[in-house]
């Protein structure tokens, strides 16, 4: 059996091209996200530190 290319004889498109506000805002929510992950990442190294240097210090 042969099988057939799925053709059609109507293009497909996107729903809307992307507006300069549609684009911004993708772009501000993508910086925003990207500093989310630093500042957690940042977060997460602080306190393993702090963790250990509270470890290692002596009790009073």
């Amino acid at each position: 059996m042969v099988k057939r290319k799925k053709t059609s004889i109507f293009k497909s498109y996107n729903a809307k091209p992307e507006t300069l506000l549609d684009k911004t805002t993708r772009i501000a929510m993508e910086m925003v996200d990207d500093e989310t992950v630093q500042r957690q990442a940042k977060n997460t190294r602080l306190r393993k530190a702090r963790l250990e240097r509270e470890a290692n210090t002596p009790p009073e």
